[in-house]
């Protein structure tokens, strides 16, 4: 089925001459807004709970949790190969030994054919990058960056602990690296309307990413931003509202940029608001629909 998007599945099969799926790794990472380095208690809106897999246990090491990983999907995909996703928090903030040494430990399990890097555009130093740079001549490798606002403003609202132009150098020097790069936006995100949404995708469309995640704002259990929700509670979008949303901000971003989702969906017990009732490919299907009625085509208004 001919898609009305640059859709991230079909990517990969593009670069891969067999089935590979992302295994997510907690590796024990903390972020430099949790530290003290930046500030306490994270961006308002973090829980990684919400994201973690049940097989990603950070006491047990890099190999166990791949392995644990493997066994889960292999009873339906047995020929299946792995990328480890270096998810958790942020997963690029240690020493470089200690970095090097999970990287590569990842890479040596058998049948993981590549690394997908998680982490903060505050948090990638030059040497760090030179040897990703290295790396990524010898195996598959995507590192991805939360932006998630071009709005400094907002960035600053969830306690983000970076602006807008720290994302665009980082993904800048990133790129002239040749390294395969995405980022990762949160669209409804308190202060930002539907407007402010739209506006940013030709901004984010402008960087030199090769891949862009996108999701709904959720409100989780035990964050900042679930105590202010609770307190004064601020619109979150609604289904009809986010398609609509979403099939306006995919025009505006250029054809070849590769679009990895559009939705998250947190655990029941976590999640708060908005409660949808939709699995991501439920909702994949109504915008995939949507677009198709209304013919809204990736690129359409892109500058």
């Amino acid at each position: 089925m001919q898609l009305p998007y640059n859709d991230f599945g079909n990517w990969m099969r593009r670069q891969f001459p067999f089935k590979v799926q992302k295994l997510s790794v907690n590796a024990g990472f903390t972020c430099p807004t949790r530290d003290g380095h930046t500030g306490f208690g994270g961006c308002t809106y973090c829980n990684n709970r919400s994201f973690n897999p049940a097989y990603c246990e950070p006491q047990q090491g890099v190999s166990q949790q791949l392995e644990a990983g493997k066994k889960f999907f292999a009873r339906k995909y047995p020929s299946m190969k792995y990328l480890a996703y270096f998810q958790a928090y942020t997963s690029t903030y240690d020493t470089m030994d200690r970095l090097k040494a999970m990287y590569e430990e990842a890479l040596m399990v058998e049948d993981v054919v590549g690394l997908v890097i998680g982490t903060r555009p505050d948090c990638m130093p030059d040497a760090l990058l030179r040897y990703l740079e290295e790396l990524n001549k010898h195996t598959f490798l995507i590192v991805e960056y939360g932006v998630e606002s071009a709005n400094n403003e907002t960035l600053e609202r969830v306690k983000r602990g970076h602006t807008f132009e720290c994302s665009r150098e980082t993904i800048e020097r990133t790129h002239e690296c040749g390294i395969r790069t995405g980022a990762h936006v949160i669209l409804g995100l308190p202060g930002e309307d539907a407007e402010e949404s739209i506006r940013q995708a030709t901004i984010m469309s402008a960087l030199p990413i090769d891949i862009l995640k996108i999701h709904q704002m959720q409100i989780i259990r035990g964050t900042l931003l679930a105590r202010e929700y609770m307190k004064q509670p601020f619109h979150l979008y609604t289904v009809e509202e986010y398609l609509d949303v979403i099939c306006e901000y995919v025009k505006r971003l250029r054809k070849d940029l590769v679009l990895e989702r559009f939705v998250s969906q947190s655990p029941e017990g976590l999640l708060l608001a908005p409660k949808w009732g939709l699995k991501n490919y439920e909702f994949t299907n109504l915008l995939v629909r949507k677009m198709a009625n209304e013919q809204v085509v990736q690129g359409s208004m892109a500058l």
